[in-house]
């Protein structure tokens, strides 16, 4: 088995490696080089001993962007005021919605035009290989509106969050944080043949995501095995540190980093970032790479790993265990088989082969894959290869050096730089076939899977490698490590010609003039309502799974192309796990109106009047209940998509990762917690009333007593509502961030 070590206590730096050291060193973390970094971007000095971060790029592609400057010019926006890029990878393939994904890049460009922004066409770049070519630098902060924003080997802390955290910058706020733990991530050892970036990765996400071992802190990569990686392997490595639950990551710099610097152009971003003796982390992780295996993640996360020697050697009961645990989740909805995929002699088969994006389309994996795939055939059956290249300068390197060309004699196809099969819109699978793909995530409610209507793909995770493998093998799984090859040394020449001629760089240049191009997709935000003295809403989605993904709340695939309308998009919020959830919430929104209109309905004045509480101090919403919400995507959609169906609350145990709990603030939805073990639980169709709630977090409260009602009889229920900034809790109390600009606040 892959070994990685977790090390729970403290260590520090000493003589250039790490020791246990026996107390707490806040001077110490001060030291690291995530603190140097975040220390050098502090914005605003308060008192609060928090972070206050002003970026230097900031980046998001055409399912985020639209919403986004809305948001922004919806709050006053007049010019970008930091270079601010703009991507087409993730629409530029739909076919859903007629003109609407086109109409969506033009008002980028026109966008990109009237306030200063960079756009980059449609199949030109995935939008994280755009900014490792164009944006990182060594010591610098790039915050994304995609949760893969992650160049921590380029030297550049990237960070993913919700649309909400970016409008802020171009209005020239902060992004605020506490004062982050900090996990070493020691590597050693060499690479054995055949192995590659994405089994480390995934040995590495298994390790640590389910009891949360680096949940919102920051990964520092060091160690002597370092220096051996070449820069793809290691981003391949650090693009998947998303999958943890970690907050960011940042490596050691070194010469292959100078190197990669001089060769893309701008050796100037370049400057040497190591650990300083007496460096204090929180706690370590150390990765054995001579130990390291072929691996594969089974449905339905990144962390469900294996090898894949493991699995080969016990694949009934693996795929057993695995299709009970993933059908118990789908609810009946659908039915996942994989043991169909074992023939009589115990091989397992495959039906699809994919590598993709951001972790899989890098030229290194490409060249290899071609390495493993000359001369050989993926053959005319059932299993197929589609390759997508991560940017137009490494699909102009592969067809250069001819490793296009050995892979298209293979039976591999050759595809445009595109996100889409990650999130299901693009090699959408075949219906309970088995999908291997060196890409970034297999959620249910991804790659196409529409359990609702009983579509499920079995997507497995794995690296260009062992697919290669697998497919020079007519689809039959195999490991790299089996297989005999050679690696045919190439080198890399990074051209960016098609750059040059093709991105408009607007940075600095707007035109107030220029007019926004809106096709008829392209919608406003609603206007959303503040939050009153008291708070009643109804509980429209109840869900106990343990993890509850973004992918849930607002599906990926076929939503894509209305990520620009608010109104339509809300239509599918929580539609692939409670389809009625989107009724319900309309119908206590229209309570809500009629509240508002002075008319109010016979239901609403029942419950009220059984806590005495008045009309027209009372907000009227629906809420969610989950166990532990917002694992995955940043896609603000997530939480914006409930606030514009009327959505005012959230309750959990606790939230699965920061982006999604500051998406839900951004949007004004309240973000309650209530202790684990609590034997009050909300039910679908609870209402849940919270008397003084406005004036309780403008002062600061962080506990509130509230209380369930149903069938006419009350329970109370503690809420806790923790760790809110000042600003949070006037975004909350004005209803959105959109609403807290208007008002006058976050203005200096």
């Amino acid at each position: 088995m892959s070994r990685i070590e977790l090390y729970n206590s403290p260590v520090k730096i000493k003589n250039g490696i790490p020791e246990p050291t026996g107390h707490d060193d806040t001077d110490g973390r001060e030291k690291t080089i995530s603190y140097r970094i975040l220390g050098s971007h502090q914005r605003k000095e308060k008192k609060d001993g928090r972070f206050h971060i002003g970026f230097d790029a900031l980046i998001s592609h055409d399912i985020t962007y639209v919403g986004i400057i809305q948001t922004a010019r919806a709050s006053g926006m007049t010019s970008f005021p930091l270079p601010y890029v703009l991507t087409n990878c993730h629409n530029s393939l739909c076919a859903v919605g007629g003109t609407i994904n086109e109409d969506d890049h033009v008002f980028g460009l026109s966008a990109a035009k009237k306030y200063g922004g960079i756009y980059v066409p449609a199949n030109l770049a995935v939008i994280h290989q755009y900014a490792r070519e164009k944006l990182a630098s060594c010591g610098g902060m790039i915050l994304g509106s995609d949760s893969h924003t992650r160049y921590g080997c380029y030297g550049t802390l990237g960070v993913g969050e919700g649309g909400g955290e970016l409008a802020k910058q171009l209005l020239e706020n902060t992004w605020d944080i506490d004062r982050p733990e900090v996990v070493l991530v020691w590597i050693d050892g060499t690479v054995p043949h055949g192995v590659g970036p994405h089994d480390v990765a995934l040995a590495l996400v298994g390790a640590t995501f389910k009891e949360g071992f680096v949940k919102n802190r920051i990964l520092e990569f060091a160690g002597p095995g370092i220096t051996d990686l070449s820069m793809d392997f290691r981003i391949g490595i650090d693009v998947m540190t998303t999958e943890t639950s970690c907050l960011s990551s940042v490596w050691i710099t070194d010469e292959k980093v100078k190197e990669y610097y001089e060769n893309i152009g701008r050796s100037s971003a370049y400057k040497k970032l190591e650990i300083e003796e007496d460096t204090y982390y929180d706690r370590m992780v150390t990765i054995h790479l001579d130990e390291m295996e072929s691996m594969i993640a089974l449905p339905f996360h990144p962390s469900n790993v294996y090898t894949i020697h493991e699995l080969q050697n016990n694949a009934e009961k693996i795929f057993r265990d695995t299709e009970d645990q993933c059908n118990k989740q789908l609810n009946g909805k659908a039915v996942l088989d994989l043991r169909k995929n074992i023939d009589k002699n115990g091989k397992i088969h495959c039906d699809q082969g994919v590598i993709v994006g951001c972790s899989g389309g890098m030229y290194e994996n490409l060249s290899v894959a071609a390495d493993i795939l000359r001369d050989r055939s993926i053959g005319n059956g059932d299993f197929n290869l589609s390759v997508y290249p991560s940017s137009a300068p490494i699909n102009r390197a592969i067809v250069r050096d001819r490793i296009t060309a050995d892979l298209i004699d293979s039976g591999a196809v050759i595809k445009p730089c595109f996100c889409g099969p990650c999130f299901g819109a693009g090699d959408t699978p075949a219906n309970n076939t088995l999908s291997i793909r060196h890409a970034t995530r297999n959620f249910p409610n991804r790659e196409g899977s529409r359990p609702g209507d009983g579509q499920i793909a079995g997507v497995a995770l794995m690296d260009a490698r062992s697919i290669a493998a697998t497919a020079a093998n007519g689809g039959v799984l195999t490991a790299a490590t089996d297989v005999a090859y050679e690696v045919t040394p190439k080198e890399y020449v990074y051209n960016d010609t098609i750059y040059e001629k093709r991105v408009y760089n607007g940075f600095g240049k707007p035109d107030p003039n220029a007019e926004l191009v809106y096709g008829p997709n392209i919608a406003d935000w609603p206007v959303m309502p503040k939050l009153e003295k008291d708070l009643l809403v109804q509980f429209c989605a109840d869900i106990r799974d343990d993890v509850t993904t973004t992918d849930e709340l607002i599906p990926s695939g076929e939503t894509s192309s209305y990520r620009s309308n608010p109104i339509k998009l809300s239509d599918f919020a929580l539609s692939r796990r409670v389809p009625e959830y989107v009724e319900l919430s309309k119908k206590v929104r229209s309570i809500e109106e009629k509240r508002e209109s002075g008319q109010p309905d016979y239901e609403l004045l029942e419950v009220l009047n059984s806590f005495d509480a008045k009309v027209d101090h009372t907000s009227v919403g629906s809420a969610v209940f989950a166990f532990k919400p917002g694992d995955g995507s940043a896609r603000e959609q997530a939480a914006s998509c409930q606030k514009v169906l009327g959505g005012f609350a959230n309750v959990c145990y606790e939230f699965a990762t920061k982006r999604y709990r500051s998406n839900c603030i951004n949007w004004g939805i309240v973000p309650f917690t209530i202790d684990k073990g609590s034997t009050v639980l909300p039910e679908q169709g609870d209402w849940l009333f919270v008397p003084n709630i406005r004036e309780g977090l403008l002062n600061g409260q962080e506990t509130f007593t509230g209380f369930l009602y149903h069938d006419g009889c009350k329970t109370e229920i503690t809420l806790h509502c923790a760790d809110l900034t000042p600003e949070e809790r006037l975004i909350l109390t004005e209803g959105c961030l959109i609403n807290y600009y208007a008002a006058g606040y976050g203005k200096d």
